[in-house]
């Protein structure tokens, strides 16, 4: 799961399925005159059979040496180096694999793809491979959903993986939650949530080495009839690949298809209709440097997937939510704001009525505004290289007033620098005491650069997370920051990083009740 960008859920990994051969071996037939190269690059990708599909190093979780013979003609590959050593109740180290479609905005020649899923004709795969005897790997699908046919970010449906085979302790991420007989095989139905991203994985019962014309649209239908997959999202890739913990050399992708069709005729057109106006805009809190909004929700003939924030006519975010909080602004200053809703098949509202904010007076002395109030946040640093690819911060708000707190009223902010590379971010929750899926996350961009930071990761709390009472602390929440493309940051000269690696009172780290800053103390 996850390819470079995308897997960020490091719940618990264990267990164990015993693995026998299933299937017939199919081979895709490719002109002889194939070429044959080694990439032993962190995140190299190679076009193969004519740019019908892409090959990805894809090693995300890990630095260590992963060597790949490709052959472009054929799309045969396999792994000549590698040996890696990571826990396997953790993410894995690597996920190479190739795919067919549109992979974060880079798509592959006449695949077909996207498809929305309620018009989806067929779908079906063949892949043979051959799997080592030793180290901790899976042998698995990974088929991407998105509300609209085209992403460059973190597609926001959901993900099905399908495992063929694997070996070692690991196991898919959430829980088996049903058996499934579905395109003449039996599974073991895993599924999970992460924050509003959806996770439902197919284990072949037994294991195996290859699949031959394998039905997926079967698997996808029976995702959609357990509520996993929205039928008005859309199919836009399809990958097969080794995540691998321990090990990994001798792996091999010795042949790989899919073909995805619409169907022919009826099954209801497409949506043109946008969604109404959000209505009842209005301003529900300002600081010196922020100005946070509500509204009333909108309607739409098949559902309404999020909005779109703008101040005056500049986009500065989106949220699922009817709320939002736009960030780094100058203190003593008018802002205008409109609010259009969308939905998955790309329409858009027209604008909700305009409100005007001006945010508060700076609380001079320099470091920002400083927030009073009930709550705080304790931060720790959960990441020993501050130079990686990653941002790890582990946080926790205090209540230190005497009366309990709704969580769903509480946000956090830890501001950073994106130190160049790609300009988009994914954040995730990797573990949370309160539960990840009573959290939501999002990397909102500075209007204006501060010392230290132009952009911060914020937290929320969805109504699931309850109250704080007086005196207590949410636990521990372990986030996790990435940028689209993995290059590395450089966290030491970052607004809100600190060493300590022990919870400790963080000024640096912002918490707000209703929008209103509470605690720490935001970059000037």
């Amino acid at each position: 799961m996850l390819s470079s960008w995308r897997r960020l859920r490091l719940a618990a990994w264990a267990g164990t399925v015993a693995a026998l051969l299933l299937g017939a071996l199919m081979v895709v037939t490719q002109p002889a005159s194939a070429s044959t190269t080694t990439d032993c690059t962190q995140y190299g990708t190679t076009s193969l059979q004519g740019g019908e599909y892409t090959y990805q190093q894809n090693e995300w979780n890990s630095s260590d040496t992963q060597c790949v013979s490709i052959d472009n003609g054929s799309g045969a590959w396999s792994v000549t180096q590698a040996n890696f050593n990571t826990a396997t109740n953790g993410a894995p180290a690597t996920y190479p694999s190739v795919y067919k479609g549109c992979h974060w905005g880079a798509c592959t020649t006449g695949s077909g793809l996207p498809i929305q899923v309620s018009q989806l004709g067929s779908a079906t795969s063949s892949w043979s491979t051959t799997q080592p005897a030793s180290g901790a790997y899976d042998v698995a699908y990974d088929l991407w959903f998105n509300s609209t046919p085209t992403t460059d970010d973190q597609p926001d449906g959901t993900e099905v993986m399908i495992w063929l085979n694997h070996k070692g302790s690991v196991q898919p991420f959430g829980s088996q939650t049903a058996t499934a007989n579905v395109a003449g095989h039996g599974w073991d139905v895993w599924t999970g949530q992460q924050t509003s991203w959806k996770i439902i994985s197919y284990v072949l019962q037994g294991g195996g080495t290859s699949f031959s014309n394998l039905d997926v649209k079967a698997l996808i239908d029976d995702a959609v009839s357990r509520g996993s997959i929205n039928s008005a999202h859309y199919l836009i890739d399809a990958e097969a690949g080794f995540e691998i913990w321990q090990g990994g050399q001798g792996l091999a992708s010795n042949s790989f298809s899919f073909n995805a069709t619409k169907g022919s005729g009826g099954g209801g057109g497409t949506d043109t209709t946008a969604p109404s106006a959000p209505t009842g805009l209005v301003v529900s809190g300002t600081t010196a440097s922020s100005v946070s909004l509500k509204w009333n929700a909108s309607t739409d003939n098949v559902g309404v997937t999020g909005y779109d924030v703008y101040r005056g006519s500049t986009k500065v975010g989106s949220t699922t939510s009817t709320s939002y909080t736009d960030s780094g602004l100058s203190a003593s200053t008018a802002y205008s704001y409109t609010v259009k809703a969308k939905d998955a098949a790309g329409n858009v509202s027209a604008a909700s009525g305009a409100v005007t904010a001006t945010t508060s007076a700076s609380g001079g002395g320099g470091g920002g505004t400083p927030g009073t109030g009930a709550v705080k946040v304790q931060y720790k640093n959960n990441d020993g290289s501050p130079t990686d690819n990653q941002i790890k911060p582990g946080l926790r708000v205090v209540n230190t007033g005497s009366s309990a707190v709704d969580l769903s009223k509480v946000t956090i902010r830890y501001y950073f620098t994106g130190d160049g590379g790609s300009s988009t971010f994914t954040a995730s929750c990797d573990y949370a005491a309160v539960g990840c899926s009573n959290l939501t996350q999002k990397v909102v961009a500075l209007s204006s650069p501060k010392s230290g930071a132009d952009h911060y990761v914020e937290i929320g709390f969805t109504s699931g997370a309850g109250t704080l009472a007086a005196g207590a602390n949410t636990g521990d929440i372990q986030s996790r920051i990435n940028k689209g493309d993995w290059s590395n940051f450089s966290e030491s000269d970052d607004y809100s990083y600190a060493t300590n690696t022990a919870y400790a009172d963080a000024s640096k780290v912002t918490v707000y009740v209703d929008g209103t800053l509470a605690g720490g103390t935001e970059p000037n």
